[in-house]
C-alpha cells in the first residue's frame, strides 16, 4: 500500500460513535443552509425492507433530533408496493420518469441516482441502498457526520462487514474480484476504501453536480474514482457503521454486474472504444448449456450542473 493512504487511512478513516448525534446537530445548527442534507433511497421492489429503513431514519434523525432535512425514495418502476409503503411510513416518493421527462429514462441505479438530484435540496446528499436488513441509523449520521463537522470532507463512504450466511466478512464478492483489483492496479491511491462498491455514502452537491454518473451498476465505482480526480483523496473519508445485512444476488446477476464495472473502469482507463459491450453466461437447458447474452451499460449521464433544468431551479 502506499505511503500516501497509509497516512490517508489514519486521518480520513472514522467510526460512527466517534461524533455523538450531538455534535452532529450542533454542526448542523451553526449553519443550517451549508449543512442541510437529504437523504435518497433508489427503490425497486423493496417493498419489505423500504419501510423499515424510512421509519428508522426519519424516527431517530428527523423526529428525535434535527439532522436531516427531506427523506426521498425514487422508485424507479417497481411492480410491488414499494411506493405505497415507503410512503406510508414517512418518505416522499418520486418515480424516476416523473423527473426530468425530456430525457427518457435508462434502467439502472445510477440513472435514479443522478435523476434524485433534480428533486432534491440538501447541501449534502446520503444515498442508502433499500434493500437493507436491520439497518441503523448510524448509516446515515455516520456518513454525513464528517462532512457536517470538517469542511475540508467532500464524499464519505460507509464501510461494514458484509456476512454471507453464516460466514462473517464473506459479501461483498464483486468487490473483492473485481473492483479491489482494479483500484489497487489502476488507481492506488483508492485501495484503502473498505466497501468501494458500497451503496450508502454521503456527498457535497457541489461535488455531485459535477460527476458523470453512469447508468447501471458502475455507478459507485466511477463516481469514486472520479471524485478522487475531481477533488483528491484527503477529500474522501470512510466511516465504520459495523455490520450490513442485505439480499444477495445470485451468480449470474454477478457476472453482470462485474461486466458493467470493468466496463466503467476501462471508460476511465482510456476513454477508448469498448469493443463489445455484452457478456454472454450459460444457463442448463434441457439439451445442454444455453448462451444468454446481455448489454453491458455502456450509457453515462453528463454533469447534473450541465443540465438546463438544474441550472434553471438553482438560479431561481
Amino acid at each position: 500500500m502506499l505511503e500516501e493512504v497509509e497516512r490517508w487511512l489514519a486521518r480520513r478513516s472514522w467510526s460512527s460513535g466517534d461524533r455523538p448525534l450531538n455534535r452532529l446537530t450542533d454542526a448542523r445548527d451553526a449553519d443550517p443552509h451549508r449543512t442541510s442534507v437529504s437523504v435518497v433511497l433508489p427503490a425497486l421492489n423493496e417493498e419489505a425492507t423500504v419501510g423499515a429503513i424510512v421509519a428508522t431514519i426519519r424516527r431517530e434523525l428527523m423526529e428525535k433530533v434535527r439532522l436531516v432535512d427531506e427523506l426521498v425514495v425514487i422508485d424507479s418502476g417497481s411492480t410491488d408496493a414499494t411506493a405505497a409503503v415507503a410512503r406510508a411510513a414517512g418518505a416522499r416518493v418520486v418515480h424516476r420518469d416523473a423527473i426530468l421527462p425530456r430525457i427518457p429514462a435508462l434502467p439502472g441505479k445510477g440513472e435514479v441516482l443522478w435523476r434524485s438530484l433534480l428533486v432534491t435540496s440538501g447541501e449534502i446528499v446520503c444515498f442508502v441502498d433499500a434493500d437493507l436488513r436491520d439497518f441503523s441509523a448510524d448509516f446515515v449520521s455516520g456518513t454525513v457526520g464528517p462532512l457536517l463537522t470538517d469542511p475540508g470532507v467532500q464524499f464519505v463512504k460507509a464501510m461494514y462487514d458484509r456476512p454471507l450466511g453464516d460466514a462473517a466478512g464473506q459479501g461483498g464478492r464483486v468487490t473483492e474480484l473485481v473492483a479491489r483489483p482494479l483500484l489497487n492496479l489502476h488507481w492506488p491511491q483508492l485501495a484503502g476504501f473498505v466497501q468501494p462498491l458500497g451503496g450508502e455514502y454521503a456527498v457535497r452537491r457541489s461535488l455531485l453536480e459535477r460527476l458523470p454518473f453512469p447508468v447501471g451498476y458502475g455507478v459507485e465505482l466511477g463516481l469514486l474514482v472520479d471524485a478522487l480526480h475531481t477533488v483528491g483523496l484527503d477529500a474522501l473519508g470512510q466511516v465504520d457503521v459495523g455490520v450490513r445485512i442485505h439480499r444477495h444476488q445470485d451468480g449470474q446477476a454477478l457476472g453482470r454486474m462485474a461486466a458493467a464495472i470493468y466496463r466503467t473502469a476501462q471508460l476511465r482507463l482510456s476513454r477508448g472504444h469498448l469493443v463489445r459491450p455484452a457478456l454472454t453466461q450459460f444457463e442448463r437447458g434441457e439439451d445442454g448449456f444455453v448462451p444468454r447474452t446481455h448489454a453491458v451499460d455502456t450509457e453515462e449521464r453528463p454533469p447534473m450542473r450541465e443540465i438546463a433544468e438544474y441550472a434553471e431551479r438553482h438560479a431561481a
